[in-house]
């Protein structure tokens, strides 16, 4: 990295991984790599820790850190950094700008694991609550407020009031009984549509690699990339004799399940191969070998998908919507029990009447 920028204000983007080496000045972070230490400017840097999850339970959502708070982290920590990197003081040094930010993720997972990682954790937010959701609440609670204070005088339109003021209180509603068990199951709903958007993620990665309407790719370490696919393996047929002499064929129809191993699936859930389906195993493609291989690069695609690419970011996407879908209506209908059970008793109380 260093030979090609000799100038004072050369500047280009890098990604770097390594460990935690130290960190001087409260804002500069020294990542050690395997042939080289590069400083890392943490001013204006979003810094991310990226949670361990392990199972099938829900998985924790990143940690935003401020770059003040990295020296909490312990020696040794695993880095990822992608960004700027500029001659600075006859040095290399990733840094942020107003242009383009550094993205500083800590992780403790194998390299390969951490695109996964990263896509998995970042879907478990909910993406209808952020920092922008209590501003139209708080506007909303203030009209509603309004409009009961305008009418509190007139007792014509007590209803009005009651309405409005109970409409204040409709976002803290789910949390409680009779409609607690359909948040419950909102909550469930919703999880397993995230899931199934994280699936859609992983399914379009290897396709982020080739152009549009390309079968394979130069990635940049020079090594060919693409997809071979194969037919549903059979443990009695006997492995290939020789290679395919193109790549961008199907390969054999049959392969021996022991060499296929070492192929991990992309989507570690999804291994159920359809009939009628076709796999497709993503990785650097070679001459000597009819399979893909790995790559230098530790986080490019390598693996299986049991179906077509398009055809499973297609499905992931209907059920990812089907289950969002099913998920707001089951949030409102124990909003609506709710609601009618709020007026129910204040009903049998005598304060309003129909």
């Amino acid at each position: 990295m260093g030979n090609s920028l000799p100038a004072e204000e050369s500047q280009t983007v890098f990604r770097f991984t390594g460990e935690i080496e130290s960190i001087t000045d409260g804002h500069t972070l020294w990542v050690r790599g395997e042939n080289l230490t590069v400083p890392v400017s943490l001013i204006k840097t979003k810094c991310w820790l990226l949670p361990i999850n392990e199972g099938e339970g829900v998985p924790e959502a990143p940690e935003k850190l401020n770059w003040n708070r990295v020296s909490t982290l312990s020696e040794g920590a695993k880095v990822y950094i992608g960004g700027l990197l500029k001659m600075r003081d006859n040095r290399l040094t990733f840094i942020s700008n107003n242009e383009r930010q550094l993205m500083v993720i800590f992780y403790n997972c194998p390299d390969p694991d951490l695109t996964d990682g990263i896509i998995r954790a970042a879907r478990t937010r909910n993406e209808y609550w952020n920092s922008f959701t209590p501003v139209p609440l708080a506007l909303g609670a203030l009209v509603l407020i309004y409009i009961a204070a305008s009418f509190l005088n007139r007792p014509a339109f007590s209803i009005t009031v009651i309405t409005a003021l109970a409409a204040i209180f409709v976002p803290v509603y789910p949390i409680f009984p009779p409609g607690l068990l359909l948040t419950v199951l909102y909550r469930r709903l919703s999880w397993q549509a995230r899931r199934y958007r994280a699936y859609w993620d992983l399914a379009r990665l290897p396709l982020s690699y080739l152009p549009p309407g390309s079968k394979n790719a130069i990635l940049s370490t020079g090594e060919k990339y693409g997809s071979v696919e194969l037919n549903a393996f059979t443990s009695e047929a006997p492995p290939p004799q020789t290679p395919p002499l193109e790549h961008e064929a199907s390969a054999q129809d049959t392969l021996t399940k022991t060499a296929l191993d070492e192929i991990p699936f992309l989507i570690p859930e999804i291994t159920e191969i359809r009939k009628k389906s076709r796999m497709y195993i993503f990785g650097v493609l070679n001459e000597n070998s009819l399979l893909p291989q790995k790559s230098k690069d530790p986080f490019v695609s390598f693996g299986i998908l049991p179906d077509s690419p398009q055809r499973l970011v297609r499905r992931y996407a209907l059920i990812a919507s089907s289950l969002e879908i099913a998920a707001w209506i089951v949030l409102l209908l124990g909003i609506t029990i709710n609601v009618i059970f709020i007026f129910m008793i204040l009903f049998v109380f005598g304060i309003i009447s129909f």
